[in-house]
């Protein structure tokens, strides 16, 4: 049961979402997305106000930020291959429920550029994270809601585990992602090995060159294999194609899977934080974790119900693909708020 205070957020939060959609075409797309059911998007949907930046580590971070002042903190991370408009349509929708909303570009995205040519593109989990803990120091966030899907859950389930007292809540898609490199070693079933196609493609210097010129096509490409019920048309796609130009994009992707498959090597300074990490370290804070179409046989979540020992619940989402903030903006904001009380 929620209280008052959380009822009054969810519906402010609806009723957000629902003014958004209102603002397109008449047809199926100006509709809020029903439970359950893929959105279907268009070139008309809304997108960010000026982007901020600022400087946080190794980083110049580009992000979004929107929301009251004195709102409660809530930090969304997108994922491989998208961008911050993932949460185009949560993060308002979050600030009319009085959350203070901040969308960072990851490294290798967007704005966000490194300081110095001399620092190595670098794609593994706790650099990323890092990243996040520096931004937040950077702009005075003691505490925050952390949320994301794809790299972005990965990373917020890293910074749950390591930084717990960073952290209110999370809100994780996919459950329980942390890289272990060791069991990264062991095969998968032929299906599933498939569907890891591209993690192979990015091992061979063919690969790198492939992806170097057919970036936005190929992003394109998992777009449809990652969500194939998702209604997404070309101005939606392009708007985040953008990002994908970013000059260490490459760089930061290919390194990210090399990483994980042991064929690149990490950074001295993230070792020890790795080290915590490969020990598969409980979740304490409160959680969320979201399932959709994507996750097949795993959408159970019985696989990583023990990985979460706080306040836990776990939702189901049919008929929605992988990119689970955009396709069902309504079941993310009210996870966001649930989990935050």
């Amino acid at each position: 049961m929620i209280s008052r205070k959380q009822f009054t957020r969810v519906l402010a939060a609806t009723a957000a979402i629902a003014a958004l959609a209102s603002c397109a075409p008449a047809g199926p797309s100006a509709q809020p997305p029903p439970p359950a059911t893929a959105t279907a998007v268009t070139g008309n949907a809304p997108t960010w106000g000026p982007i901020k930046q600022i400087k946080a580590g190794v980083l110049d971070i580009g992000y979004a930020e929107t929301g009251p002042a004195n709102g409660k903190p809530v930090i969304l991370l997108h994922g491989w291959p998208y961008d911050i408009h993932s949460y185009v349509d949560v993060a308002p929708a979050l600030a009319a429920a009085g959350f203070r909303v901040f969308v960072p570009y990851l490294r290798g995205s967007g704005s966000t550029t490194f300081l110095s040519p001399a620092t190595a593109r670098n794609g593994q989990q706790a650099a990323v994270a890092t990243d996040i803990i520096n931004f937040m120091d950077a702009l005075g966030i003691q505490r925050a809601t952390i949320a994301g899907f794809d790299w972005g859950a990965r990373t917020a389930t890293v910074l749950a585990a390591l930084w717990p007292e960073r952290f209110t809540g999370l809100v994780s898609v996919s459950g329980y992602l942390i890289t272990n490199l060791k069991a990264n070693q062991q095969p998968l079933p032929p299906a599933a090995e498939l569907g890891w196609w591209y993690q192979y493609y990015f091992a061979t210097e063919r690969g790198v060159q492939g992806y170097t010129r057919n970036r936005t096509e190929f992003n394109k490409l998992i777009w449809q294999g990652g969500s194939p019920k998702w209604q997404f048309d070309d101005a939606t796609y392009q708007r985040t194609a953008q990002s994908f130009a970013n000059p260490d994009h490459v760089a930061i992707v290919v390194h990210n899977y090399r990483w994980r498959l042991s064929l690149a090597p990490g950074e001295p300074q993230y070792e020890a934080l790795e080290q915590k990490l490969a020990a598969a370290p409980m979740i304490t804070i409160p959680a969320i974790t979201i399932a959709s179409d994507f996750d097949g046989a795993a959408a159970n979540g019985a696989g990583y119900r023990d990985k979460f020992t706080g306040r836990y619940d776990h939702r189901v989402l049919p008929g929605i693909g992988h990119n689970v903030p955009q396709e069902a903006p309504r079941e993310f904001t009210k996870a966001v708020i649930d989990v935050t009380g």
